[in-house]
């Protein structure tokens, strides 16, 4: 709990956040002094930097000395790699690394102590050498979970019992399934009874970690038991170092409950000093103003419509996943056993960091169950049982300020469909999550939205204004009769991942996600580029992909696979062509206006079927295609590549009518070949919905939006290479710890099995679009500072300031 400087008297001992930051400005006009003399002889401008964590302070002090967040057994200088790519390249400042600089091999430090278990996904290792001196610890649980509060123990779970009197309850770090056996327990402000439904928990280091609390239990305790997990999420960590320590380590801490030896998907932590890692976790708790709100919104029930907006990293995301929690879990009664059959709808509208979809992309969500993890544990969402995307639309920014006319046709889209989602579920509550983007013309389009959504609520998550924003929001408010609630915003001082890599994680995490029907989902840890593409036709009588659009002002045909080759684009099912047409400037919706038949459609047969290349492809369609489809006015080909560039507009592209279109997902454009006039696509879209798209008439378009470049997709063999070659090299280094003596025979089929694995190293860092960067870390940083970088303005989140630039 942060105390006010102004409650704070003088001869009170001075706290560790205190001493930090007075250690900051210490150094800060320390090095002022230096770097003025220097820049004015240099002339070099001023470089604006966020607030950095301290492990990051502490990490680039103490570079020389480690070299890197991995030394290897090898004595070979770390290496980074950086990608390179044609497109505008993203300098935010970063923790870990950005999208288009990796540091490599973060885990090659614990070569040796990072092993996997016998599940082959946990993530295990030792802390740093050099452990921040300003390392601040946080409480995560009230009191020591001891082994009296233990019931029983087996080889993948425990089962821990929490009194009510005490107050007590346990955190943890990891992925685990929660059985709540005895009691009622909340978690993440959803409030479980006993069942025998299994709740799937995401606790990583990047988020701050979900606490388990005793609510209620017959006798004055719950009994929950918390199993391990197996489903690929953290062996994502082989693709990425974005991926790398945020989950548990192989040994327990000190003083835990757990046995050790057993390599489990989560520990438990009485407090973050107990982290072998020396992490800065923190628990997750609400304001009590925040408990209140939720308290009072949750009155209203099934009535309840609310918007929730405020300034970026105010904790918006939090707020509306804690209500989200609390409506799909309310205390057990009749009424509120009726209310839970009818879900909760979440209208997200922020296209720049989604919770249920990729980035890009705004939507309509119905759950069922509650949300416990960050965004990148559930890219996607396609269960009858959980949830379901009602309906989606393709942004294809991380802002709707390059086209705000379409972003607010979408939203009204969106709610068009809740509408019709009431009539099968009358007692469906919303929550609709704003973008924070409340500066200019994004405090028009809330005003526009609070005005014609026909809301219930309004919550402005920061107390601390601006006045220019709260005053108009609050009149707009005000004269359509809603109420506003003003809650403090609740930012934190430690991030470990800055805004533009939890989108990388989130993308990774999307395109590695497999889901088949009726089944739960799971995580690939095979790179793209080993697995085979789905190839579509975009030309002839068969073809899948009806135009290819790019949003934005019009492009030279001649430009166009360039401007598709490695890029992330929309898939979009276009209902009616009147999607295209209504947005030439006529407007044509009048009901009766012949449709173009499907005769030209593909058919989706029940499984994906393999062409010569031995690629999945999209079935072709075994009829005729009208003539009508291949002369659309607003198609023209392209000279060499023949690719149907849909474009519509004077001077840019007019995007398609929401009301007749729909994404399905998003897909990375693996290549184009213009001799077979196909396009080889990665997608986790799953095929069923596909089909059913098709079966419905629906022509498919890809869309290229202004997203960020998949670099992370880059650099994925370079990471799962050298991956490999740890996983190598351990399981040497325990083979001869265990005594093992190998023949000659083996001992060469050893040796052949390194080279290669160096060689897959070698090559997949010798390409022409990443470069690997050999030195310490302060040499990069020195270089670093010897050239201009622009950064986005780093506000803080509570203080008025900021425009409509940030985007």
């Amino acid at each position: 709990m942060k105390r006010k400087g102004g409650m704070q008297s003088q001869s009170a001992p001075v706290s560790a956040i205190a001493a930090r930051r007075s250690r900051q400005k210490l150094v800060a006009a320390s090095q002022t002094s230096t770097t003025d003399v220097e820049s004015f002889v240099n002339e070099e401008p001023p470089l604006k930097k966020t607030k950095t964590s301290a492990s990051e302070r502490s990490s680039s002090g103490n570079s020389k000395n480690r070299q890197s967040l991995h030394g290897g057994e090898s004595a070979e200088a770390p290496a980074s790699t950086k990608v390179t790519s044609k497109a505008k390249r993203s300098d935010e400042p970063h923790a870990v690394g950005t999208s288009n600089e990796y540091q490599s091999d973060i885990s090659d430090e614990y070569d040796g102590v990072e092993t996997e278990g016998t599940n082959g996904e946990i993530e295990c290792g030792r802390p740093f050498a050099n452990d921040p001196v300003d390392f601040q610890s946080f409480l995560l649980s009230k009191s020591r979970i001891g082994r009296k509060d233990v019931v029983y123990r087996t080889d993948n779970a425990i089962c821990i019992r929490l009194k009510l009197k005490t107050r007590k309850n346990v955190g943890l770090i990891g992925q685990y399934d929660l059985w709540v056996k005895r009691g009622v327990v909340s978690i993440m402000g959803a409030k479980l009874p006993p069942s025998p439904h299994l709740y799937r928990i995401y606790a990583p280091s990047t988020h701050s970690l979900p606490v388990i609390k005793c609510v209620s239990g017959i006798e004055g305790y719950a009994e929950v038991e918390i199993r391990s997990c197996n489903n690929g999420l953290s062996r994502l960590r082989n693709l990425s170092n974005l991926y790398h320590r945020i989950w548990n380590t192989k040994e327990p801490a000190p003083g835990s409950i757990l046995q050790p030896g057993r390599c489990l998907s989560f520990s438990i932590l009485h407090s973050s000093s107990d982290d072998p890692l020396k992490r800065h976790l923190r628990p997750l708790h609400l304001d009590k103003k925040w408990s209140a709100s939720i308290h009072s919104l949750s009155q209203r029930g099934g009535f309840l419509r609310v918007l929730t907006c405020g300034p970026k990293g105010s904790g918006k995301s939090t707020f509306n996943k804690y209500l989200l929690n609390h409506l799909l879990s309310p205390p057990p009664s009749e009424d509120n056993l009726q209310h839970n059959q009818h879900g909760v709808a979440f209208l997200d509208l922020d296209p720049g960091q989604p919770e249920l979809s990729p980035m890009g992309q705004i939507y309509l969500a119905h759950l069922r169950t509650p949300l416990l993890g960050p965004p990148f544990s559930h890219p996607t969402l396609n269960s009858q049982s959980d949830g379901h995307i009602v309906r989606s639309h393709y942004i294809g920014a991380s802002s709707p300020k390059d086209d705000p006319d379409h972003y607010i046709a979408t939203a009204m889209d969106l709610m068009n469909r809740y509408q019709e989602l009431l009539q099968s579920y009358p007692q469906c509550p919303l929550i609709i999550n704003y973008p924070g983007w409340i500066f200019g013309l994004g405090l028009e389009i809330a005003i526009s939205l609070v005005t014609s959504l026909g809301l219930t609520d309004v919550v402005y998550m920061s107390d601390k204004g601006p006045a220019e924003v709260v005053e108009p929001l609050t009149a707009a408010a005000s004269e359509a009769g809603i109420p506003v609630a003003i809650l403090p915003s609740q930012p934190t001082d430690f991030v470990s991942r800055s805004s533009a890599q939890l989108r990388s994680m989130q993308m990774l995490s999307y395109f590695h996600f497999i889901q088949h029907q009726g089944k739960n989902g799971v995580w690939s840890d095979i790179p793209l580029c080993q697995t085979r593409p789905v190839t579509v036709k975009y030309s002839g009588a068969s073809r899948g992909i009806f135009g290819i659009m790019v949003t934005g002002s019009h492009h030279d045909p001649d430009m166009l696979r360039d401007l598709l080759d490695g890029a992330v684009v929309g898939v979009v099912a276009i209902e009616n062509l009147n999607a295209i047409a209504s947005i030439d400037g006529r407007n044509d919706k009048t009901i009766g206006v012949p449709h173009f038949d499907s005769d030209g459609d593909l058919q989706m047969e029940p499984g994906v079927t393999l062409n010569e290349n031995q690629s999945p492809s999209l079935p072709s369609s075994p009829s005729h295609p009208s003539p009508d489809d291949d002369k659309h006015p607003n198609i023209t080909y392209t000279p060499r590549e023949n690719l149907p560039y849909l474009f519509a507009g004077n001077g840019a592209c007019y995007p398609l009518d929401p009301n007749l279109s729909h994404c399905l997902g998003q897909a990375i454009i693996r290549s184009i070949n213009a001799e077979t006039q196909t396009v080889d696509i990665y997608t986790p879209i799953p095929h069923y919905n596909i089909r059913e798209a098709l079966e419905q008439g629906n022509r498919l378009v890809l869309v290229r939006g202004q997203v960020d470049n998949p670099n992370w997709a880059i650099s994925e063999e370079y990471f799962s290479a050298r991956a490999a070659e740890r996983r190598h090299r351990r399981l040497i280094a325990q083979a001869k710890a265990s005594g093992v003596t190998s023949d000659a025979a083996a001992r060469r089929e050893q040796t052949m099995v390194s080279e290669r694995l160096r060689e897959r190293v070698r090559r997949a860092g010798n390409v022409p679009w990443m470069r690997l960067d050999e030195g310490s870390g302060d040499a990069k940083e020195h270089d670093i500072r010897q050239i201009w970088r622009l950064r986005k303005k780093a506000y803080p989140a509570d203080s008025g300031s900021g425009s409509d630039r940030e985007w």
